[in-house]
């Protein structure tokens, strides 16, 4: 934890771009799931969804440092011991205080939040999870609207959908608890890109070009859609 006063510069502007517009899409194909009239905004965003997921599996392995999966991807004992970590944190800040003998005892001490300049290993599980999620609503989505495969794969679609709408509020709570324990604000890094680090430990390029080109991208997608929409 030590000399992490800095702010640097560890989210590119591709994946915070990635970050809201996956949001945005997900957000606005559940809101549009059940109604018939909204089906090209439902489907449209479906499709933006995969777009996005498949571009952010490329730069997972080509993208800036914090962006691959071989930086931030770990085993089961660090993602273990990362939960129990922060669960024994949380248990300590929440938990009543301990008598005064107890404490001048030393009993009780102030723990330290384990501190990663990328994402956490939870945070990774979350980002994984996600991902898949997304790929399978996708394609069963894609099936569904060509009328492939019956009824199963529509149902698969929607327990697919709602197990990431439950991984999305996990996500939500896990972030916020986060930036309580750390007393960093993960939202807002995820809108500047920066977090406390030391100066070495940023990344030199936010590459911002690419991240306009795939907003126009989507944009011109969308308008295509309504373009050629009766």
């Amino acid at each position: 934890m030590a000399n992490t006063d800095k702010k640097i510069l560890v989210w590119d502007a591709p994946v915070r771009v990635f970050h809201w517009l996956m949001v945005l899409s997900f957000a606005g194909a559940w809101l549009t799931a059940e109604s018939e009239r909204s089906r090209l905004i439902h489907v449209t965003l479906g499709y933006t969804l995969g777009g996005l997921v498949a571009f952010r599996i490329l730069w997972g392995l080509v993208g800036t440092r914090y962006a691959r999966f071989t930086e931030f991807v770990r085993g089961p004992a660090a993602i273990r011991g990362y939960l129990t970590h922060m669960l024994r944190l949380a248990g300590h800040v929440f938990a009543p205080r301990a008598d005064s003998a107890r404490q001048q005892a030393g009993a009780v001490h102030t723990a330290q939040p384990e501190h990663h300049v990328g994402h956490n290993p939870a945070g990774a599980v979350a980002i994984v999870l996600l991902l898949l999620s997304s790929v399978l609503i996708v394609a069963t989505g894609w099936a569904t609207y060509n009328d492939i495969g019956g009824n199963w794969i529509a149902e698969l679609h929607e327990g697919a959908s709602s197990f990431m709408l439950a991984l999305v509020f996990v996500h939500v709570a896990g972030v916020a608890l986060a930036s309580w324990l750390h007393r960093e604000n993960l939202v807002r890094a995820m809108l500047d890109g920066k977090k406390d680090g030391v100066a070495h430990q940023g990344i030199r390029r936010s590459w911002s070009v690419l991240a306009v080109i795939m907003l126009l991208a989507v944009i011109g997608f969308w308008w295509l859609q309504w373009r050629g929409a009766a």
